[in-house]
C-alpha cells in the first residue's frame, strides 16, 4: 500500500459515537439473521471497550433485541486481560453486564477466555480446543471462519491484543496465544490467521484521540509491525470500518460508501 492509497474495505463514516454503535448493532443483526438462515447459527467474537459496550446495550433493547436469534449464537472473545471474570477490567464482565445477562442465551453459548490463569499458554490451548469443538474441526487445521469478529483500534494501532512489535503478530500456526504490550501486561488474543479467516471483521473507532492513527492505518504506507490493525485483511470475507467524524479528522480522501 502506497501513501494516500485507501485499502480495499467497506467504510462507514457517521456523525458520532452513537452513530457508530447504531451502525455496528445493525450490522450485527443483519449478519446474525443471514448466518442463521444459511448455516443454522451465528458465531461471533466480541471486543472490549466503550464503543462495543454501547453496541451491546443497543442489541439488548427494543427494537433490535426482538430481531436477534439469540438461541442460535455462539459468543467468543477476541482478547482478554489477565483478570478474573468479575474484575472491572474484564472484557467478559463488560459484555455480560452490557447484554449477555439480560438476553435469552444459555451458559453453553458463552465461551469465555480464562485470562486469569497463571499459565496463559495452557489457557490459550484450552481456548483453541473450545473453538475447535464448537466448529467441529481439529486445532491443527486451518482456522475456522467466524461469522463476525468485532475489533477496536488503540491509539498505538493495536487491535485485539496484537500490539506493535509483538511476537504474536508473526504467529501462523496458532489460533490463540499469549501476547503483551509495553503498557498492557500479559493477555490472551486471537491471532491474525483467525482474524483473517472471518466472514466479516468490523472495526469500531470513535474519537479524535485516534484520528492520526486511523489516517495512518487506512491511508498511510503499509507497516503492520508498527500498526497491527493494518495486518487485518480477511482473505475471503468483508473488512468493515465504522468510525465517527472526530476519528476521521485526519483522513484526506473520500471515506464514505
Amino acid at each position: 500500500m502506497t501513501p494516500g492509497q485507501i485499502m480495499a474495505m467497506e467504510i462507514q463514516r457517521v456523525a458520532d459515537q452513537e452513530g457508530v454503535s447504531r451502525a455496528a448493532a445493525g450490522l450485527f443483526v443483519r449478519l446474525a439473521q443471514q448466518a442463521v438462515a444459511e448455516r443454522g447459527r451465528f458465531v461471533v467474537a466480541l471486543a472490549g471497550g466503550s464503543t462495543p459496550r454501547d453496541v451491546y446495550r443497543r442489541l439488548a433493547t427494543s427494537p433490535l433485541r426482538e430481531r436477534v436469534p439469540w438461541e442460535k449464537i455462539e459468543f467468543f472473545w477476541g482478547d482478554e486481560r489477565p483478570v478474573p471474570a468479575d474484575h472491572a477490567d474484564s472484557n467478559y464482565r463488560m459484555a455480560w453486564e452490557s447484554f449477555l445477562s439480560s438476553v435469552p442465551v444459555a451458559a453453553e453459548q458463552i465461551h469465555r477466555m480464562h485470562g486469569e490463569r497463571a499459565d496463559l499458554e495452557e489457557a490459550a490451548s484450552e481456548y483453541e480446543r473450545e473453538i475447535g469443538e464448537v466448529f467441529g474441526v481439529p486445532t491443527h487445521s486451518e482456522p475456522p471462519s467466524f461469522d463476525l469478529i468485532l475489533l477496536g483500534m488503540g491509539a498505538d494501532g493495536h487491535t485485539a491484543s496484537l500490539f506493535p512489535g509483538s511476537g504474536a503478530l508473526s504467529v501462523v500456526d496458532r489460533w490463540v496465544v499469549e501476547s503483551s504490550g509495553p503498557e498492557s501486561g500479559r493477555r490472551l488474543t486471537l491471532t491474525l490467521p483467525v482474524l483473517n479467516r472471518a466472514r466479516c471483521v468490523c472495526f469500531l473507532v470513535s474519537g479524535r484521540a485516534k484520528a492520526k492513527t486511523l489516517a495512518a492505518v487506512i491511508e498511510g504506507p503499509r507497516a503492520p509491525e508498527r500498526l497491527p490493525s493494518q495486518a487485518v485483511a480477511p482473505s475471503e470475507g468483508r473488512l468493515v470500518w465504522i468510525f465517527d467524524r472526530a476519528a476521521a479528522a485526519h483522513l484526506v480522501h473520500r471515506t464514505t460508501v
